[in-house]
């Protein structure tokens, strides 16, 4: 292993096009090799980010900082040692065909937002079709699960019907549990300009002060985990308004009438969210307008999130915003996210086609020359569920691909041992604490290494390209996925090195005639065009605002209607108590990306820093040593250091989702529709630190991180 920056000095290069891997928002950037590194700026041509780019977006691509994986690993004697890749491979196939052979999709696969769409998609053709396992998920169903499953039941669809061209048309920019003011700048940035107008307004919904809700004209502030009693509350508030658009309604619309019959007295879900009756009306107010509803993890990470999230929806579909310049419009963090779903095999088969449709499973096993009995008849079980397998004893390997799931799911010191019980197989380009409980290390290349196509969060695919080359012993996805794959079954793909064009026609033909149809966009179209947004049968098409055409509405619905909810508040996936009478809530700081692996930072190696208010630090003094104190959980404890911030309401704590310790707190419990994790709340408690709890504690490469 070696730092980022140990790689061979290349000599400058021409600009090259490529997309940034940073976040969803997809900004295309310009980058060529510059002695030892890359260079990389917007590019002005691309119709994205018209050359746009952030700070955070340009250092990850040109500097990344965490200790690269060069070469592969092997464990022996308990300790990881060097080894070469015939070595590497050979131990992965034979541990991996000795668990097929004990039973038939015995390997859990974990793959991740980070991959090419090429890659995402070789890796679901292995999972399902060569190795005929139904455990199998991304990192993407941590974040976005709900959102898509959302989408899927009220449009049979699972991407936001909006496109970035809609933001400036609107004049309600409503932001529910996100911050993209941190999380997606660019994106930001043109949101708020629309809202700058002299008719235009940002309203912002957190429970937290973040730099989103600071720059607002209004922010309300509901109790974490109360978002769908919001949610039906301001829908009450508009039906009792007469805020509703009867006649799409009546056309485009079913179950109108059971979500009304369900709603909530305003006044008491006012109190159970813990805002008040004139916050309420001013959201249901707001909505009148022209409005895009904006939401991220604070309304997905949630056992309610998918109910949250089609509450969002019917919101928009009772107050007339869906359709140009208004709608729901989730947020992605991945930058593939979209892409893992429509090539992955991981919630769909390609396209976004049903697993269980005999018709659609027979044409992905003739396309894949594999048996059609071997291809699961559903899309199996999320990330929690299948650690839970793991543990079980249910399943005898484990493979993840760019994830980091002994610090990224919750509960993550259950992970982290059930991981270290299972043979696992671990392909990444950076260290992380997933590579420590490793058996196998398959060093991979990373953005500017790596050649395919991504997806942005609007729909829209793009070129990823190579500036430079990877380090001498790391190879690329593809090139790994499809070694491993040949030796499980014969031929699936051709011999290493893989083209990722004949990858991305094979998934253009499976797409076709597919709800994402991405059959009209080539390698070639891309050169030209840089950029070009699904649904595209064609080679002159694109796509635009979802499910409208020439002022027509069809949905992919059985009824093709959009179909609304009947939802409501059923309560905290784990209430306060006299034991742990603090909520514990996380979110996103700028300059770090998810569990930090491609950086070095007191943020990610540190002791996590909690904020809390002055009334919260007062009314625990006792808790506080030196500035520190320990948050403990029904499932792990974490010294802290702690920071004042009466941007945090009195009885919550606030800490980093990037910091690896900081998921040993957190809840597995999932929602039950999307199997998403309940990240962003749970009960704790604060207390000193003992000689048990020391206020000096370790990261992850043994160093002492006291001041």
């Amino acid at each position: 292993m070696a730092d980022a920056s140990s790689v061979d000095e290349q000599p400058m290069t021409a600009w090259k096009p490529t997309t940034c891997m940073r976040c969803a928002v997809g900004c295309g950037l310009k980058q060529r090799a510059d002695g030892d590194g890359i260079e990389a700026r917007g590019n002005t041509a691309h119709p994205t980010n018209s050359g746009a780019d952030c700070q955070r977006g340009i250092e990850e691509t040109v500097s990344p900082n965490g200790r690269r994986l060069t070469e592969p690993l092997v464990r022996r004697g308990g300790e990881l040692q060097p080894t070469d890749w015939d070595t590497a491979i050979g131990v992965v196939a034979t541990r991996f065909i000795e668990a097929l052979r004990r039973a038939p999709g015995n390997i859990a696969v974990l793959g991740s937002g980070q991959q090419t769409n090429e890659a995402a998609y070789a890796l679901g053709k292995l999972a399902r079709g060569g190795f005929g396992t139904p455990h199998y998920d991304a990192n993407t169903g941590l974040c976005m699960a709900s959102a898509v499953t959302a989408y899927d039941r009220a449009f049979g669809g699972n991407a936001p019907p909006p496109t970035y061209d809609d933001i400036p048309e609107a004049e309600t920019h409503l932001i529910w549990g996100a911050n993209p003011a941190t999380a997606h700048p660019v994106l930001y940035n043109w949101i708020a300009n629309s809202a700058n107008d002299d008719d235009s307004q940002l309203l912002v919904v957190d429970p937290v002060e973040s730099k989103t809700a600071r720059e607002a004209d209004r922010h309300i502030q509901p109790e974490p985990g109360t978002d769908l009693a919001l949610v039906r509350a301001v829908m009450a508030g508009i039906i009792d308004s007469n805020g509703v658009d009867t006649a799409f309604i009546e056309s485009e619309t079913t179950g109108y009438e059971r979500m009304v019959e369900s709603l909530p007295d305003v006044e008491c879900a006012a109190e159970t969210a813990g805002v008040s009756l004139e916050a309420v009306e001013t959201l249901s107010e707001a909505v009148a307008d022209p409005t895009l509803i904006y939401w991220g993890m604070g309304v997905n990470q949630s056992v309610q999130g998918t109910a949250t999230a089609r509450g969002l929806i019917d919101l928009c579909l009772a107050s007339g915003n869906l359709g140009p310049g208004t709608g729901p419009f989730s947020l992605t963090g991945q930058a593939n996210s979209m892409g893992n779903r429509v090539c992955s095999s991981k919630e769909t088969w390609p396209g976004h086609q049903p697993f269980d449709d005999s018709d659609v499973r027979k044409a992905v096993a003739t396309t894949w020359e594999v048996p059609f009995s071997r291809l699961p008849t559903d899309r199996g079980a999320g990330f929690v569920k299948i650690v839970d397998r793991i543990a079980r004893g249910e399943i005898d390997a484990c493979w993840t691909v760019a994830t980091n799931p002994a610090a990224g799911m919750p509960d993550a010191g259950h992970v982290k041992s059930v991981l270290d019980d299972v043979f696992l197989v671990v392909q990444d380009s950076f260290y992380s604490e997933t590579v420590e409980c490793a058996d196998v290390v398959l060093p991979a290349a990373t953005w500017g290494e790596t050649e395919g196509t991504n997806m942005n969060m609007e729909r829209r695919v793009s070129r990823v390209t190579a500036a430079t080359d990877p380090p001498a012993k790391v190879k690329q996805d593809l090139d790994i996925i499809a070694t491993i794959g040949n030796r499980i079954e014969p031929d699936l793909f051709g011999e290493p090195p893989i083209d990722p064009e004949g990858v991305f026609d094979e998934i253009r033909e499976l797409t076709a005639g597919t709800p994402a149809d991405i059959s009209g966009i080539s390698y070639g179209r891309l050169d030209d065009e840089l950029a070009v947004r699904w649904p595209a049968p064609d080679d002159e098409s694109e796509g635009g605002y979802q499910y409208y055409n020439d002022g027509e509405w069809q949905f992919d619905t059985e009824s093709g209607q959009a179909a609304f909810s009947a939802v409501s508040h059923s309560g905290l996936a784990e209430p306060v108590d006299e034991s742990y009478p603090l909520t514990l809530t996380t979110g996103r700081q700028a300059g770090i990306y998810n569990t930090g692996v491609r950086s070095q930072s007191t943020e990610r190696d540190g002791l996590p820093t909690a904020r809390m208010h002055s009334e919260t630090i007062a009314n625990w003094l006792s808790a506080f040593d030196r500035g520190r104190t320990v948050i403990t959980s029904r499932r792990g404890d974490v010294t802290v250091t702690v920071e004042t911030d009466d941007g945090i309401p009195p009885g919550i704590v606030w800490l980093p989702i990037h910091n690896a310790a900081v998921n040993t707190l957190t809840l597995p419990t999932v929602d039950p529709e999307s199997d998403e994790p309940n990240y962003k709340q749970c009960a704790v408690a604060l207390s000193a630190p003992t000689s048990s709890n020391p206020s000096t504690e370790t990261n992850s490469q043994g160093e002492s991180v006291d001041d």
